[in-house]
């Protein structure tokens, strides 16, 4: 795949530019809400170590909502494309692409809010990028080179999304269910599960597929080998 990125593309969020002696490899990680994709991602991440891989997380991109009034903030549609600010998803993949480091927003799922500090995320030969709707989008699609998409079953995927909201997102039971029935399941069935069909490979049973993520390591290790040392 060819350096697709914009050279003059850059944002007060982009920053501290390094030359890199090829174009990184960037790895898409998709699946339903609670699927495991994180647990994917993570676990590709830990094996890789700092020093090769980056990590960019979509949660991470939700559009801000700071300037309405909180009331109006909970009847927004989070599972739908438009809640992310992909563009500048692509703009940060960019820039590690050429060998810029980014500032990563950090989102406050109570406040349905961004938070003023970023984390600071330098280039690393591997980019990593998980999120339900990292497969959606044609332009981060293009940026990359093995796309997979972890599978699991429907009733599994609710009980971890359920765990996950009320024990690190603050939410009750009822707030989970009655935005599952109104946009968690509906967006699922028409952006998340077509998505599917631009994947490399698809993961059944997420970070508990064992097999699959080695085969996968081996490929992401195989580019890293072949990464040009200091010198060369």
């Amino acid at each position: 795949m060819s350096n697709i990125s914009d050279p003059q593309r850059r944002s007060d969020e982009v920053s501290g530019e390094m030359r890199f002696p090829r174009r990184p490899y960037v790895v898409g990680v998709a699946g339903g809400s609670g699927s495991g994709k994180t647990t994917v991602a993570r676990a590709l991440a830990e094996a890789l170590g700092p020093q090769s891989c980056t990590l960019i997380e979509q949660d991470c991109y939700y559009r801000d909502l700071s300037h309405l009034p909180f009331e109006e903030r909970v009847l927004v549609n989070f599972d739908h494309p438009d809640s992310i600010e992909l563009p500048l998803i692509v703009e940060h993949v960019d820039a590690l692409c050429s060998g810029r480091a980014v500032d990563k927003p950090r989102y406050d799922f109570e406040r349905h809010a961004r938070d003023e500090v970023r984390d600071r995320i330098e280039p690393r030969p591997v980019v990593l990028l998980e999120g339900i709707l990292v497969l959606v989008d044609a332009e981060l699609r293009k940026r990359m080179d093995l796309k997979l998409f972890v599978d699991t079953a429907a009733d599994l995927r609710v009980m971890r999304r359920i765990r996950r909201d009320i024990e690190q997102r603050g939410r009750s039971f009822d707030q989970i269910r009655r935005q599952y029935y109104a946009t968690v399941r509906p967006m699922h069935l028409a952006f998340v599960e077509p998505s599917k069909e631009h994947a490399d490979v698809i993961i059944p049973e997420g970070g508990h597929n064992r097999v699959a993520l080695e085969l996968i390591l081996g490929r992401i290790r195989e580019f890293i080998r072949e990464w040009p040392k200091d010198g060369e």
